[in-house]
């Protein structure tokens, strides 16, 4: 009974090991269908009975006047992304510490002439006049340093998710290059002032509160560069 149960289980097991061992080998793909908001929002119907009801200067789609800056939900904003990251530290730590004992018995000693009291106290001294000594060290010396220079610069278009009750708008972008069967992913969100944006529609990502950047890649290139999910086991359990 036992041994079928074995036989059962076994299958399963090698199926397992073998999704794991295949675990993040597919190709990274990029899904063209449109997000969710896009879906939601109705489409805009076109209005050909148009009537003039004041200056030629500020009426159809795009005014002479209007300003071009993102307002409202849903309008797109250009976020240039443009940071570095420069840092340097080091350390150093020497600890020594060094400890002695010593710790001798008693002798006793005779006063008289009694060779029989001379010769116990001698007897006696032998087992008593022992002496200990004991000696201890300990030393520890580290040292480190750390040094970080990088840079990141893209463009990415974000839209305004959400309009604050202060004015200003909470903005979500992402951008998926897919080249040669390598993908490229960039995402951003965060809060900036309307104040901020130039006539140009742009911001820089300095002036973006609370502001999340993601930049990875998928990819052969990037599975070459990660360990194995079973080496990460293995460290992550072993205690030497």
């Amino acid at each position: 009974m036992t041994k079928q149960i074995f036989i059962f289980i076994m299958p399963i097991y090698v199926i397992l090991f073998l999704s794991g061992c295949t675990a993040n080998l597919t190709e990274p793909e990029i899904d063209f269908e449109p997000p969710a908001y896009v879906e939601q929002m109705p489409a805009r119907e076109d209005k050909k009975d148009f009537t003039s009801t004041g200056s030629i200067f500020g009426q159809g789609d795009n005014p002479l006047f209007s300003d071009h800056k993102a307002m409202h939900v849903n309008d797109i904003v250009t976020v240039i992304i443009s940071e570095n990251a420069q840092s340097s530290n080091s350390g150093s730590k020497q600890l020594s510490e060094d400890g002695s004992s010593t710790l001798g018995g008693g002798a006793f000693t005779s006063t008289g002439t009694n060779s029989a009291l001379n010769s116990a106290i001698g007897k006696l001294n032998g087992l008593t006049n022992i002496g200990f000594t004991g000696s201890s060290g300990s030393s520890f010396k580290g040292q480190g340093t750390a040094t970080k220079d990088a840079s990141f610069t893209t463009t990415v278009s974000a839209r305004i998710v959400k309009v604050l009750q202060n004015g200003n708008y909470f903005i979500s972008g992402k951008r998926e290059i897919l080249i040669d069967d390598q993908k490229q992913i960039i995402q951003l969100a965060g809060v900036i002032r309307p104040y901020d944006i130039d006539q140009n529609n742009r911001i820089s990502s300095a002036q973006i509160s609370e502001a999340k950047i993601l930049y990875k890649t998928e990819g052969d290139v990037d599975r070459a560069t990660q360990q194995g999910w079973g080496t990460k086991i293995i460290q992550s359990v072993w205690p030497f």
